[in-house]
């Protein structure tokens, strides 16, 4: 089997995966369409911008506008996440931490109680599988049930997909917006909510802003992620490095001296390869630092960050690192396969991952 069909055939555990940065380009194109018809024009080449491949930085930040205008609708929000769990089951990806930062809206009627109720409904919403339900008599478990769902070439994938949910702190918000969101997310543990995430634009913001929700986080027991070293900041990355997160994402631009603290700590990396290279973070994919990490057998997890943004898919992540590093399918295999280590979820559904890769391996390699 030649290896970039392979890659979309093997199990994957994706870790790093914005919602409104994973819309599909066919339904924000008809969105933006309906927003036009109404007479609200985000900017004038929104068609052309939403159909090419290849987004300058520019043009995706245009886009991110976008993306904040159609998410201030429930009904949109519900739709946008059933979308995206069907289009990561379609690539066989078996666990799926899915981020988002619960919005206000009061001219919408949107609270961050109902925006999260919206992406809820999404996740029972989803078509072909059935979804246990949050806080019913039988489950807690967002799972989807091992029932066919057909692909977009048309093959059959029978593996669950786990489904859990990440509640970001954007960096516009303040101590209080940002504490709301972690006493949110402990009321919807029992809807699959198993971390917090800190994001957005990293130019934004003082890091002080965050630490009493993060802090707050850490004593009620939700484990981190944070959006670390985007853009060159020593003093913030110590400072991240301080509050003991369970993951950083990115890490673009980590001095020696933090580097020999995050291998210490064997704190895992959210590795995005495509997305790193899109926002200018480094010149090259060949320039990127994963290669030290892998070769130093740092704990690393492959992810999309925004697969509708940057026109990926998590089987695209794998072949991008397969082809541009040399590794083989066992190398391949076995990176998707220590993801399980470092999902938030509970032991069990790390059994049921391991469980998949096993029946996977047998399979799929030779």
């Amino acid at each position: 089997m030649e290896i970039r069909e392979w890659c979309h055939e093997i199990p994957k555990i994706e870790l790093h995966a914005h919602l409104n940065g994973s819309i599909r380009d066919s339904t924000l194109l008809e969105l933006a369409k309906v927003l036009g018809e109404k007479g609200v024009i985000v900017f004038e080449d929104v068609a052309h911008v939403i159909t090419k491949n290849g987004r300058s930085l520019p043009e995706c930040f245009k886009l991110f506008d976008l993306y904040h205008i159609l998410t201030t609708d429930h009904g949109t929000v519900s739709r946008i996440t059933k979308e995206v769990v069907e289009d990561f089951a379609a690539e066989n990806v078996v666990y799926l931490e899915l981020r988002t930062t619960p919005k206000k809206n009061e001219a919408k009627g949107m609270t961050k109680q109902s925006y999260m109720k919206a992406v809820i409904d999404g996740l029972r919403a989803v078509d072909t599988v059935d979804v246990a339900l949050a806080n019913s008599d039988s489950s807690t478990d967002y799972c989807l049930e091992p029932l066919p769902i057909n692909d977009t070439q048309g093959r059959i994938r029978r593996n669950k997909i786990y489904i859990r949910l990440l509640l970001s702190i954007d960096r516009r918000e303040t101590t209080a917006s940002a504490m709301e969101t972690v006493d949110l997310a402990m009321e919807l543990k029992d809807a699959g909510v198993v971390g917090i995430d800190l994001s957005g634009n990293p130019v934004v913001g003082e890091w002080q802003t965050f630490i009493p929700a993060l802090k707050h986080a850490k004593q009620l027991g939700l484990p981190l992620t944070l959006h670390c070293a985007e853009i060159p900041n020593q003093k913030e990355v110590q400072a991240m490095l301080d509050i003991h997160p369970e993951r950083i994402g990115h890490a673009c631009f980590i001095e020696e001296e933090e580097w020999r603290r995050i291998k210490s700590a064997k704190i895992p990396v959210e590795i995005c390869l495509t997305s790193n290279v899109r926002t200018e973070r480094l010149h090259s994919i060949d320039d990127h630092h994963f290669v030290d990490l892998y070769n130093s057998k740092h704990p690393l997890a492959l992810c999309t960050d925004d697969c509708g943004l940057f026109s990926t898919t998590l089987s695209n992540e794998y072949y991008l690192a397969a082809s541009t590093f040399g590794l083989d399918k066992g190398q391949i295999f076995q990176l998707a396969r220590s993801a399980i280590e470092f999902v938030f979820a509970d032991n069990e559904v790390k059994e049921a991952l391991r469980n998949i890769f096993e029946a996977a391996e047998r399979k799929l390699m030779p």
